[in-house]
């Protein structure tokens, strides 16, 4: 028989792991407020005017609607007027958020040298007083900074609702620990809402409205800025 010689096993190596690892975060979204109240009481005056000439173009659908259904009231409507560019009224908002989304653009890291923000749009919408108004899941594809200015609304009011815009992470969505918690799990989140509260996002980021249950009334400005090259639009 063979000799045989007997292997040297050779002892592994135990793991030496960090005492404590370093974190950096990176793709964040940002989402700005402030509570700024002084326009509240001349803007809801001001906005009275597009939400009636809504009202009045949106009836004979609504009316329609009721006689074949029956009476519903406007429940499930959402009041959207026309443009408030132009509107010497919205002025000083709109000279406001150009200018505060000129620097949210500059704090996230943008070379705005050769871009001149400019407000393209806004506009008032209010929810129906029998309730069901909402908005389902969108972006603004046409702007940079969206946002929004709340006029009347409250705890019982529908709210804004936004949602993770990485596609890779709401693929592979594992179940929450506390949803009552903000945390790198959480894939939706809401602001609650009030009169004079002003909101500032990235136009990429989803977001919606909840269904409003007409509790009570629900007003507020919406609006996109958009960083367009110097010369293009020919404004000083």
């Amino acid at each position: 028989m063979r000799n045989m010689k007997k292997k040297k096993i050779k002892k592994q190596k135990t793991l030496s792991f960090p005492k404590q690892l370093q974190l950096e975060q990176y793709f964040a979204s940002p989402i700005w407020f402030a509570d700024e109240p002084e326009f509240v009481d001349s803007l809801n005056k001001a906005s009275d005017k597009y939400i009636e000439i809504s009202k009045k173009t949106l009836k004979p659908a609504i009316d329609k609607r009721n006689k074949k259904f029956g009476d519903k009231g406007d429940m499930g409507h959402v009041f959207h007027s026309t443009s408030l560019i132009g509107d010497p009224n919205f002025a000083e908002l709109q000279n406001y958020i150009g200018a505060t989304s000129h620097n949210l653009l500059g704090e996230m890291g943008f070379d705005l040298t050769k871009y001149q923000v400019f407000t393209t749009e806004m506009w008032v919408q209010e929810f129906a007083k029998k309730g069901g108004g909402h908005h389902t899941l969108h972006t603004h594809w046409n702007g940079h900074i969206s946002g929004f200015y709340f006029l009347k609304a409250d705890e019982s009011t529908s709210m804004p609702l936004f949602e993770d815009p990485r596609p890779g992470n709401v693929m592979n969505l594992l179940p929450e620990k506390d949803k009552t918690k903000v945390t790198y799990a959480s894939s939706q989140i809401n602001y609650k809402v009030k009169p004079g509260r002003m909101i500032f996002f990235p136009s990429y980021l989803p977001h919606q409205y909840i269904v409003d249950m007409g509790y009570s009334p629900f007003r507020f400005i919406h609006w996109n800025c958009q960083a367009i090259p110097k010369g293009v639009l020919n404004v000083v």
